[in-house]
């Protein structure tokens, strides 16, 4: 089989990827098409030129300002794979990604000042014509791999390979300034994005609660295919009082009331509703004088047989 093919004729593995991301609960990758991840892909590629070329290689600011380019770059890729499984994780690894562009700026800041080389002010020529080739729109009939790091330097190279250190300082510090404005976008959009659809633990739920609930309310098949009980003649679960989504058995885990179960909004921490569980009371205790039977005319107050004949020996 051809090298970069698989699953036989007519499939690669970049297909293959798709189709699988297609099935799971939440689609994740896909980092190498964000501006965000280009942008400090450009970073990285030319920190690494510039340290090559105007920074000892011994001193201990070479590897670090090398290392901090290369976690802005990785975690935003990192994060976007984490995603599928875990809403905090995506967050915190672009936070992470975003922390590191802030460290290389100041090396970047430190540099300039202490070689007494000036720095770009946002509004002058130099600075506005970086900008203006991050806002370029690619061609759509340019059929260009835009996620090729090569690809993506060469219209920054004039700049990136200029023999002046302070151009390039400032170009880079001009391309940091952009990723970190999409970072803080892309942050914000996740975080919009929980608040309104929930977690990657809240949906997993939800997903569970509505395939039960669909085959509970498909008549045609009551059985289970694999061999065990049927379970589409349960009760389904109560929606919450206060938003309506469906509930989860809970149990308490502290308090006088530790081990007891109660319904719980599975949309929680964000709604607190429950439901009292009404199956979990303990059974009703039967009172031995108690007449259940209305026919029933025998004295239940009296003696058992047995202790009569043993009273009178």
């Amino acid at each position: 089989m051809p090298e970069g093919r698989v699953g036989g004729p007519g499939r690669t593995a970049q297909t293959d990827r798709t189709d699988l991301n297609k099935e799971r609960l939440r689609p994740s990758g896909g980092y190498r098409k964000l501006r965000s991840f280009q942008t400090a892909a450009i970073i990285y590629e030319g920190t690494v030129a510039f340290c090559r070329r105007f920074v000892d290689p011994r001193s201990r600011t070479h590897d670090q300002m090398v290392q901090a380019a290369r976690s802005g770059k990785q975690n935003i890729a990192e994060g976007s794979r984490a995603g599928a499984t875990s809403s905090r994780s995506e967050v915190h690894l672009t936070n992470v990604a975003r922390a590191s562009l802030d460290e290389l700026l100041l090396d970047y800041e430190d540099f300039l000042r202490q070689r007494k080389l000036p720095q770009w002010a946002k509004d002058c020529p130099e600075a506005r014509a970086v900008r203006e080739l991050g806002r370029r729109r690619p061609d759509p009939t340019d059929r260009t791999d835009r996620t090729d790091p090569s690809e993506l330097r060469r219209p920054y190279a004039n700049w990136l390979e200029h023999q002046d250190p302070g151009v390039v300082a400032n170009t880079l510090i001009c391309l940091i300034h952009q990723a970190s404005y999409l970072l803080d976008r892309q942050v914000a959009a996740l975080e919009r994005a929980i608040v309104h659809g929930g977690g990657y633990r809240e949906q997993l739920t939800a997903a569970r609660l509505a395939e039960r609930q669909r085959k509970a309310s498909t008549p045609a098949d009551r059985t289970d295919p694999s061999g065990g009980t049927d379970r589409s003649d349960q009760a389904l679960p109560p929606t919450c009082p206060q938003c309506r989504e469906p509930m989860i058995q809970r149990t308490v885990r502290q308090g006088k009331n530790t081990g007891s179960r109660f319904w719980g909004c599975s949309g929680y921490p964000g709604c607190k509703g429950t439901r009292p569980w009404k199956g979990a009371e303990a059974p009703k205790r039967i009172d031995p004088t108690e007449r259940t039977d209305p026919t029933d005319r025998s004295d239940r107050n009296q003696a058992p047989l047995r202790s009569r004949r043993h009273a009178s020996d």
